[in-house]
């Protein structure tokens, strides 16, 4: 330990006397770990919110029932567009055939107009819901109270709003019991939901609940329905999720070769979707960073070798008076990893920096992970080590006698 202090305190003394040179030396290392940080934490920001996202629409332990399922090719698009509409019959036969389900909400969406006095919103995303909604964790009440199942059945003409529809149709003033006028019907607020935030510059707060039969007498139904599946326990999603299939074939009366008319859409389908999606251009993102480690790891080496040739002499005075070739070779590695490591700290400080500037002036989101700083300051020892192996063994080979000799 004595000796690893030593060499440390040598190689922060070398490292100090020559600023100038240790910079420009580690200039590339800190170029690519601030570029890795700040990539690696907008990446973690941006899973987060995606991932926060599929949860809050899908639910995270529930599935969906849909018109079409992810389409992958424009021949599924292309055949899917002839699938029948979703309908409440198709969530009585999910509850009549399947034991492993607990609730089932039908829902369907619209855009519309809010109007409160002289204020004017315009394209509030509208979902229509079951008395069944309740069961379903997606929405959390900041004022107010959630809609009764007695109000939903009877389509009575209430409404949850989102916390930005409140902001700007109320501004500071309480819209709990107020009443609006959406598209020419006037609704009664009950609730506002808690802020979501936005993602990628689009607020996800900006939207509003009604009973179903409250929203089909603004809309009519003939839109399609989306089924939203709740299971008696998360273990038994897969097995629920195969027990709704075979509950809706058997409803829409398919046989056996026929292809399923329907789409099944878990928040787990959905992220590994995300995922294989992106996974490649995150992938290519890091690779092109990470080369910049490896030019600065090259700038280190060389500057390392320059050091061993400007310290010939006091490398052989060390060796004549006893220095072993490992202790000039743990020597010149301490010096070149603390190089390194150096570089390595002021990087993800600087991309942890660039990624928050990045997060607050765009829409981009950020998320400042433990394991990145790990992972910074080990990939930049790592280039030390690596890269100081060369001219470390170097300097112990010199010979005593010969190193003495040279001015």
């Amino acid at each position: 330990m004595t000796q690893f202090l030593e060499a440390l305190g040598i190689a922060l003394s070398a490292i100090w006397a020559n600023k100038l040179r240790s910079l420009l030396t580690v200039l590339g290392n800190i170029v690519a770990v601030t570029s890795i940080i700040a990539v690696v934490s907008l990446i973690q920001g941006l899973n987060s919110k995606v991932s926060e996202l599929i949860v809050s629409n899908l639910g995270a332990d529930s599935f969906q029932v849909m018109r079409s399922g992810i389409t992958m090719s424009q021949e599924d698009e292309d055949r899917n567009r002839s699938n029948p509409r979703v309908t409440l019959a198709d969530a009585r036969a999910i509850k009549r055939f399947s034991p492993l389900v607990d609730a089932v909400m039908a829902a369907a969406g619209n855009g519309s107009q809010f109007t409160y006095r002289d204020r004017v919103i315009d394209s509030v995303r509208i979902t229509g819901v079951t008395s069944e909604y309740a069961e379903f964790s997606t929405y959390k009440i900041e004022r107010g109270r959630l809609m009764s199942p007695i109000e939903v059945e009877r389509g009575s003409s209430v409404l949850l709003v989102g916390w930005d529809v409140a902001d700007k149709l109320f501004g500071q003033t309480d819209p709990v019991d107020k009443v609006i006028n959406v598209a020419g019907v006037h609704f009664r607020i009950l609730g506002v939901n808690e802020k979501r935030g936005s993602l990628f510059g689009n607020s996800q707060d900006l939207f509003a609940v009604m009973p179903l039969k409250a929203f089909q007498r603004m809309f009519g139904n003939r839109p399609s329905l989306s089924l939203s599946v709740k299971p008696i326990s998360p273990a038994v999603t897969q097995a629920a999720m195969d027990e709704t299939t075979v509950a809706l074939r058997i409803n829409r009366r398919l046989k056996v070769k026929d292809r399923n008319n329907f789409g099944i859409v878990s928040s787990e389908m959905a992220m590994n979707l995300y995922r294989t999606a992106t996974a490649n251009i995150f992938a290519v993102l890091i690779g092109v960073v990470a080369l910049s480690l490896v030019v600065g790891g090259i700038v280190i080496m060389n500057i390392m070798l320059m050091v061993v040739t400007e310290r010939t002499q006091e490398i052989g005075l060390r060796k004549a008076i006893g220095a072993r070739r490992r202790d000039i070779t743990w020597q010149i590695l301490t010096e070149s990893v603390t190089l390194s490591v150096v570089g390595g700290i002021i990087g993800t400080t600087l991309g942890f920096v660039l990624a928050l500037a990045i997060s607050k002036f765009s829409p981009l989101p950020a998320a400042v992970e433990p394991w990145s700083v790990a992972m910074g300051i080990l990939m930049t020892a790592a280039v030390g080590l690596f890269f100081g192996l060369y001219p470390a063994m170097r300097a112990a080979r010199l010979d005593p006698i010969e190193a003495l000799r040279k001015e």
